[in-house]
């Protein structure tokens, strides 16, 4: 166990909250990871992966972009 971190490790580490870096493991979007149980273990060497969620504010209120099109 050594060369693996824990959660709470790597949320500090990376300036992540625990549970985005537990949805991260479970999508398995950090290469390595392992699960003991109900706990996560990360590789030390692992890298932080890209944040791949829209930031861009390009779908915000899209329900309503949509209907405006929509009555036309």
């Amino acid at each position: 166990m050594n060369d693996y971190l824990t959660i709470k490790e790597v949320s500090v580490k990376w300036e992540l909250t625990e549970r985005r870096i537990q949805k991260l493991c479970s999508e398995g979007k950090i290469p390595g990871a392992v699960k003991f149980g109900r706990d996560w273990a990360v590789p030390k060497d692992a890298e932080k992966p890209p944040d791949g969620r829209i930031t861009t504010g390009e779908y915000k209120n899209w329900r309503k972009k949509l209907s405006k099109n929509d009555e036309e």
